[in-house]
């Protein structure tokens, strides 16, 4: 049968020390509590103590969880035993996270910068934002590891593939024409370079996800990601091909 309520009860043990405490023990507590179990905390106050519970119920790390009198394992074996995370076996190495954190953010500031600047959300300055602050959240992505991005980027971007130094450059031009459309300053400079960097991004993901059917990384937000490469690579760069066009025109029409 079911427990009631008030059946629910966990065992967790967790470092607590002068000196540390472990976060994973907290998120464990806080996530036991949050889908209605009594824990009883036990603390562990010492490195010998931590180093013979571990011993003792043969585990390497601590949390650890107990419901039931059936060992559940640390944090992460938690959340997958409420259902929240999905096995490592069955998990996809692939996610969009990080784009649509990036991509919210920028579409949120551009909306903030148009109300402020124009009283209004509905603007054509906030689609013009929109793409030069994702720029700009894009190239930090980037910016954290030059280095592993242009490893990344390696894989198939037809310029750095030719000239190598082309993959490092690249994270600081889209930095600089991000902050300068963002701006709206120096358009002789932004617009050639966004243009520029877009052609190739564009052409490059066409060849490696539409031509060659590769399936690939994509290494717009960072060289650690696992966004693939493809549809969201490809709208990032014809962004920046687009934005370049558009200012430039407007550059030539004032």
């Amino acid at each position: 049968m079911p427990q009631d309520q008030s059946d629910k009860i966990a065992k967790l043990y967790r470092m607590v020390m002068t000196d540390h405490t472990c976060p994973y023990g907290l998120k464990s507590k806080d996530l036991l509590q949050r889908h209605g179990f009594d824990v009883e905390d036990h603390h562990l106050t010492t490195r010998d103590e931590t180093d013979a519970f571990m011993k003792k119920h043969g585990v390497d790390t601590t949390p650890q969880t107990f419901i039931d009198g059936e060992r559940v394992g640390g944090y992460d074996a938690l959340r997958i035993h409420f259902g929240l995370d999905k096995p490592d076996d069955e998990e996809s190495e692939t996610t969009y996270q990080p784009i649509i954190a990036i991509f919210g953010m920028a579409f949120l500031m551009a909306l903030a910068l148009s109300w402020y600047s124009f009283d209004t959300v509905f603007t054509l300055r906030a689609f013009e934002w929109f793409i030069s602050l994702s720029m700009c959240l894009l190239a930090v992505q980037k910016l954290q590891d030059v280095e592993q991005f242009s490893t990344m980027f390696l894989n198939y971007d037809l310029l750095a593939q030719r000239w190598v130094p082309y993959g490092k450059v690249y994270p600081f031009g889209e930095a600089i024409a991000g902050i300068l459309m963002t701006a709206g300053a120096l358009t002789w400079i932004s617009a050639p370079v966004a243009i520029f960097i877009g052609c190739i991004g564009a052409v490059s993901v066409i060849k490696a996800v539409y031509i060659d059917k590769r399936e690939l990384k994509c290494a717009c937000v960072g060289g650690a990601s696992n966004v693939p490469l493809g549809f969201i690579s490809l709208t990032e760069n014809i962004m920046m091909f687009v934005m370049g066009f558009w200012i430039l025109g407007k550059m030539f029409s004032s």
